[in-house]
């Protein structure tokens, strides 16, 4: 898993992976509020967040060759509170391309997560 810091507050940090998701032209799936979900049912969780977002365009050729893959598309960031720090984590790109056996060009396309979260925790 690739770990991040996030100088921002979750609600910060999730709002500024949106908006980097929406500006780099992909599509976000879902936001979800572990953390909400579980105060709603009266239950504690410290702030946790789960943004997915990807490519449908990117996505396709990779689930055509390796139909596993499916589990882990589209990309999934978990940004929670760590104690007081704000951490972004990812499955990295390698690491789902090992994970499915992918080519170098079909790893490729999972690259963009590393710029995506960059920006969003950028200062």
């Amino acid at each position: 898993m690739t770990t991040k810091v996030s100088p921002h507050s979750v609600d910060e940090t999730v709002a500024r992976l949106t908006e980097v998701v929406a500006a780099k032209g992909l599509k976000l799936f879902a936001v979800f509020d572990h953390s909400g979900e579980a105060r709603a049912n009266g239950l504690e969780l410290r702030d946790t967040k789960v943004v997915v977002f990807g490519s449908p365009v990117a996505g396709t050729p990779v689930m055509e060759a390796a139909p596993l893959a499916a589990l882990d598309l589209p990309l999934k960031a978990l940004v929670w509170d760590d104690g007081g720090e704000t951490k972004v984590v990812y499955a990295g790109p390698a690491e789902l391309a090992a994970r499915h056996g992918l080519s170098d060009e079909l790893a490729a396309r999972f690259a963009g997560i590393d710029a995506v979260t960059d920006a969003a925790i950028a200062g």
